[in-house]
């Protein structure tokens, strides 16, 4: 839960240091997190989660 509340919180600052510095504008923004939202109700969530947490698992075990 920790390493998935903390990704959450590292690409949302992501995104809005994106839309602050008009890299991705404000309609993309959008577009994302609703792509993040559909993908998070798919068959492919719990495939991706894992990844997510093997590269955590794996980050933290070099630092």
């Amino acid at each position: 839960m920790i390493v998935s509340l903390s990704t959450v919180v590292l690409l949302g600052a992501v995104v809005v240091l994106m839309v602050h510095h008009r890299a991705l504008r404000p309609g993309g923004a959008t577009v994302a997190a609703l792509f993040g939202f559909c993908l998070a109700s798919t068959g492919a969530a719990p495939a991706i989660n894992d990844a997510i947490q093997s590269l955590a698992d794996g980050l933290s075990r070099i630092g």
